[in-house]
C-alpha cells in the first residue's frame, strides 16, 4: 500500500483509531516534524488534542543518516546496540550533544505559545509518518513513560517488520496499517513524502 500524503495516512490512521473518538483523558502526541501532519489530521477527526515529544535520531559519525540511536527529551539515549560498537564513543557523544542542542531549539520553537504538555493518567496516541529502525520511537516511548501516562498506543502507517515487533512490546497496544516485508525506506511508500518545515509545525500544533 501507498499513501499520497501524509493527510491521507493521518486520514487512515484515524479511522483505524475510531475507538478513541472523544475520549475523555486521550492526546495525540507526534513526533516532529512530519508526525505532526498526520497527528493534526488524527486529532482533528477523533476531537482530541494535539501536542508532540521530540526526540532525535543519532546518526553514525560517519553517515548521518545511519541511525545508531536515539536521544530522548530526558537526554537518555536508546542506542542500536549492534552498531554503537562500531564507532568511536567521542565521536558518538560529540554527535549526541550536537543533537541535543537541535532538540531543545525544536521543542522550544514548537511549544511556544502552547499550553504545559500533560500526560499523566492519561492515553497517549504516539504518532509519527512511519518507522525505520525505531530508535526515534522508543525514544518517545520513554519520554511519553517518565511523564506518567497511563496507556502509550503507538499509531502509524508503515513500520519495518523487526522494527514492528520490537516497539509493539514497549507500548500497550499497536497501531500499524502496513508492515510490508520489503522494506527500504519510509518515503517509499508515500506519493508525495516532502520534507515538513519548522513553519508548518508551528502552524498545525497551534491550529
Amino acid at each position: 500500500m501507498t499513501y499520497a500524503d501524509r493527510e491521507e495516512a493521518g486520514r487512515r490512521l484515524a479511522a483505524a483509531l475510531e475507538d478513541y473518538r472523544g475520549a475523555a483523558d486521550t492526546i495525540v502526541v507526534a513526533l516532529p516534524r512530519g508526525g505532526v501532519v498526520l497527528g493534526r489530521v488524527i486529532a482533528d477527526e477523533l476531537g482530541l488534542p494535539l501536542d508532540i515529544v521530540v526526540p532525535r535520531k543519532v546518526g553514525a559519525p560517519d553517515n548521518e543518516e545511519f541511525a545508531v540511536g536515539a536521544l530522548a527529551e530526558s537526554g537518555e539515549v536508546v542506542w542500536s546496540e549492534g552498531d554503537v560498537a562500531r564507532f568511536d564513543r567521542d565521536e558518538l557523544e560529540r554527535t549526541v550533544e550536537r543533537e541535543r542542542v537541535e532538540a531543545q531549539r525544536r521543542l522550544e520553537t514548537y511549544r511556544v505559545g502552547l499550553p504545559e504538555r500533560v500526560l499523566r493518567g492519561k492515553t497517549v496516541l504516539l504518532v509519527d509518518d512511519g518507522i525505520a529502525t525505531g530508535l526515534t520511537m522508543s525514544a518517545a516511548v520513554r519520554t511519553v513513560r517518565q511523564e506518567k501516562a497511563a496507556r502509550i498506543v503507538m499509531a502509524v502507517p508503515v513500520a519495518a517488520p523487526d522494527s514492528a515487533r520490537r516497539i509493539a512490546r514497549e507500548v500497550d497496544r499497536s497501531v500499524i496499517l502496513e508492515t510490508p516485508r520489503f522494506f527500504a525506506a519510509v518515503g517509499q511508500f508515500y506519493e508525495r513524502f516532502d520534507q515538513v518545515t519548522d513553519e508548518e509545525v508551528i502552524t498545525l500544533l497551534k491550529r
